[in-house]
């Protein structure tokens, strides 16, 4: 067997040693051929271990989609949200999944990402570099986005142990909704009787124009440590979770934020949540969009799903 290790930013060899040391009693006496980084093609690696976190993910899916080999993901970063999804909650947790998958490598399943492209709203221009993102997570424009730019000032150790709460809060405060308008399309599942006149000619449906405090579209339930923006979403349903915050007086906003981490906050009447495969943002002015806690670009964006992205070993199956 033929193993990959890419280690993320903190990482070393050391992380690397369970893996390569420990050997249950039910795996093969195979060998695994060991190499460090990323493979550049698929045929030399039949497995990759990815130590790190969720930055680390985000910019190495681009070239994980191209490989197609099984990815597991070590969460050893500051933000773990991703291996969190596949209920690899620890080292231990991924150490197991690992001695499960050389035994039968039947621990294996097939999710989706989210993609990012830039597209000409109406009144803007055609973009010069057009381009395509994946993310595991969720992508967010508004708080969220402002929130993560904040974040990542912070010490790498304080990311990890609430370092988005600390960016959030403060935030808050001086963050002023921004009209934004959101369209859907392809399957959308929703929780409103839409009003035939709210669908395009297009084919698209006009899901929100309103000022908007915060808009995550979700591939995973959480972000942010462990916030249940998303508690309905899916990796394997071809769907985005999507969940928008309108204008909410700030200090509203401060106590309806420990909410976020039950799901709570789909009761509050400023949030609307409904899922679809495609999706465009659109702002008055242009805003950024940050994708598993890194920046992307600016909207007007489309977003859309890709099924069966990406092949992930996951606890036994």
């Amino acid at each position: 067997m033929r193993a990959s290790a890419v280690l993320g930013l903190g990482c070393s060899a050391q992380d690397l040693k369970p893996f390569q040391s420990e050997r249950s009693q039910h795996e093969p006496d195979l060998p695994v051929e060991w190499r460090i980084g990323m493979p550049a093609s698929p045929d030399q690696a039949d497995v990759i271990l990815l130590f790190g976190g969720d930055g680390t993910l985000h910019r190495h899916l681009e070239q994980l989609v191209k490989l197609g080999s099984p990815v597991l993901v070590v969460p050893v970063g500051s933000g773990n949200d991703f291996a969190r999804a596949l209920g690899l909650r620890s080292v231990r947790v991924s150490l197991k999944a690992w001695h499960e998958f050389r035994s039968t490598q039947a621990n294996v399943r097939s999710i989706d990402l989210g993609v990012i492209t830039p597209w000409a709203a109406h009144g803007t221009p055609a973009p010069h570099e057009p381009f395509t993102r994946y993310f595991g997570c969720v992508a967010g424009v508004g708080l969220d986005a402002e929130v993560a730019r904040c974040a990542n000032f912070l010490p790498r150790w304080l990311r990890g142990h609430g370092g988005y709460v600390l960016a959030l809060l403060p935030t808050i405060f001086r963050f002023a909704p921004r009209p934004m308008k959101i369209l859907a399309a392809g399957n959308v599942a929703e929780n409103v009787v839409l009003d035939k006149q709210a669908r395009g000619e297009t084919g698209w449906t006009l899901r929100s124009d309103q000022p908007t405090i915060l808009a995550a579209f979700a591939n995973t339930p959480v972000y942010g440590g462990g916030m249940k923006i998303a508690p309905n979403a899916k990796m394997d349903d071809g769907q985005l979770d999507v969940c928008v915050i309108g204008g909410v007086d700030p200090f509203k906003l401060a106590c309806m934020f420990p909410t976020v981490y039950f799901g709570r906050h789909l009761r509050i009447r400023e949030v609307s949540y409904f899922s679809a495969s495609r999706l465009r943002v659109e702002t008055e002015t242009p805003l950024d969009l940050y994708a598993d806690g890194e920046h992307v670009c600016k909207t007007p964006v489309e977003i859309f799903v890709q099924r069966a992205a990406l092949k992930v070993v996951v606890p036994g199956c």
